[in-house]
């Protein structure tokens, strides 16, 4: 692959150029409100940030806000653990009970394994309103750990271990909590000395609902009506106390570069452990996921796989009320492409045409 060569081929991707265009136009819209970046061999080709992080304070989204990433959180969850199984702390194919007490019989013996590709069959549905009791008067870490796993311990296996593909919040709270168990610290501290701080990253943490309501550099999510206005998703209760191993930890576009360059770069993990990471486990289906004809997708730890023709893409997308993420990497031509929205308007139009284009480039360099 031909450095000098990208100037030329990736001028879709670069300042200017379609992508760029195409996202503008979204943002002038109203239909997108946060930052793109676009790097090619670790270095950024394209930063973009469009809208406001804090309408009320008149403050503007930049390239260092941080956004709420939803499920993308799962992706360092799933680096968190597996830094475990890589020191024979952990082992995969070990069953629940044994790093965790107080579940149903059926429940405790359902794998890591299991649990770190959605088909463990435990906890609630992926898409549910069925919500703990007292949830909305948690107001401390304590409060949300305790709580969250009193609440688990409750719940029935929905389906036989390893039968289906059912994706799970619950079943990455328990990784949180696995973690946390051995390793002797809070699953937040883990990740912070663990992951973020060896990575690198500076603009990323699980804040507090008051730290988001006050830190000019956190964007404030913004919830769609269906009037077509836009509520501050710290007015309402969307916004928890703070986040968890699967959702809500708060990141900036260039951190999620440098993780990205981490991870790809085995800082994190050994080789081994990073391709068991960032490699498919489990083929998807249409209805497990949408896919672009043609593509294939699986689910590996806290990672999608995505084969489309000769191009292989790693990576993750979230979404809630007031945010909408997607970080695609191309392992094998060096490219990275990071969406971050604080509004939950779908930013699939601009992932796909994104792929399009790193795609369209490969093939000419």
């Amino acid at each position: 692959m031909a450095g000098p060569g990208v100037a030329q081929t990736g001028s879709d991707l670069r300042p200017g150029g379609r992508l760029d265009r195409f996202v503008a136009d979204r943002a002038a819209a109203d239909q997108f409100s946060g930052t793109i970046l676009v790097a090619h061999r670790n270095r950024p080709v394209l930063t973009s940030s469009h809208g406001m992080a804090d309408r009320s304070r008149g403050i503007a989204n930049d390239q260092n806000t941080a956004i709420d990433l939803a499920s993308m959180t799962k992706s360092f969850t799933a680096v968190a653990l597996t830094q475990l199984v890589q020191r024979g702390e952990v082992a995969l194919h070990a069953p629940l009970g044994d790093y965790l007490d107080g579940f149903p019989a059926d429940v405790a013996r359902v794998t890591i394994h299991q649990l770190l590709t959605h088909t463990a069959g435990a906890g609630r549905p992926g898409l549910t309103n069925q919500r703990p009791p007292g949830e909305e008067e948690w107001d401390s870490e304590t409060d949300i750990w305790l709580g969250m796993l009193a609440y688990l311990r409750t719940l029935p296996l929905r389906f036989t271990p390893g039968s289906q593909w059912s994706y799970s919040n619950d079943g990455y709270f328990l990784l949180g909590a696995v973690t946390a168990a051995v390793a002797g610290v809070t699953y937040y501290d883990y990740v912070r000395r663990n992951v973020f701080a060896p990575a690198g990253l500076t603009h990323t943490d699980f804040y507090t609902r008051p730290q988001v309501i006050a830190d000019r550099t956190i964007a404030h999510g913004y919830l769609s009506q269906p009037t077509g206005d836009r509520v501050d998703i710290t007015t309402t209760p969307y916004l928890p106390y703070l986040g968890s191993p699967y959702h809500g930890a708060f990141s900036s576009a260039p951190d999620l570069l440098r993780f990205a360059t981490a991870l790809h770069g085995e800082k994190l993990l050994n080789p081994a452990c990073t391709h068991l990471v960032t490699s498919g486990r489990h083929p998807l289906s249409p209805t497990d996921r949408p896919v672009l004809a043609g593509q294939l997708q699986l689910y590996g730890y806290g990672h999608v796989e995505t084969i489309a023709g000769k191009d292989r893409i790693v990576g993750h997308s979230g979404s809630g009320p007031g945010r909408s993420t997607n970080i695609d990497v191309f392992p094998d031509a060096g490219w990275v492409v990071v969406v971050l929205s604080n509004y939950d308007t779908s930013i699939r139009p601009i992932v796909e045409l994104a792929q399009e284009l790193v795609r369209s480039a490969v093939r000419r360099e």
